[in-house]
């Protein structure tokens, strides 16, 4: 297998960071450090950074002001949410769930819903997805 890497960009100027390999190191609280001293967090509603990324699974982390809306929207796979600091409201067409520290929610494919930031909050996303053939 070889290592994977992404590149930097203007918004990530730093320079490389691992995506997949055998043994991915993540560094959850240097990411949440990072996406709060970023452009992208001063100047928008929200950050993000995909930490790894492999066939068959993503995993994002995601930072939300307080407020903060992710509109109603649909994933071609699995998905977790997991609460690492902060409150969100997670709601489908069935129902809502407020989810705090610590707290954690998975969803089916397909399924339509939304995320609203109680307080600031961080949490973990992973994602199945469709492995290349």
């Amino acid at each position: 297998m070889d290592d994977k890497y992404n590149e930097s960009t203007d918004l990530r100027p730093e320079g490389e960071r691992m995506l997949d390999a055998p043994l991915v190191n993540i560094d959850i609280a240097g990411f949440s450090r990072q996406l709060k001293s970023e452009p992208t967090w001063s100047n928008s509603d929200r950050n993000a950074i995909t930490v790894y990324k492999t066939n068959g699974l993503r995993i994002v982390l995601v930072a939300l002001h307080e407020g903060a809306v992710i509109a109603k929207h649909t994933a071609a796979g699995i998905i977790s949410v997991q609460v690492l600091d902060g409150e969100i409201n997670f709601t489908t067409d069935e129902q809502s769930v407020i989810l705090g520290k610590e707290q954690m929610i998975a969803l089916h494919t397909g399924l339509p819903h939304s995320v609203t930031a109680l307080k600031e909050s961080v949490f973990l996303l992973t994602l199945t997805t469709t492995p290349a053939k």
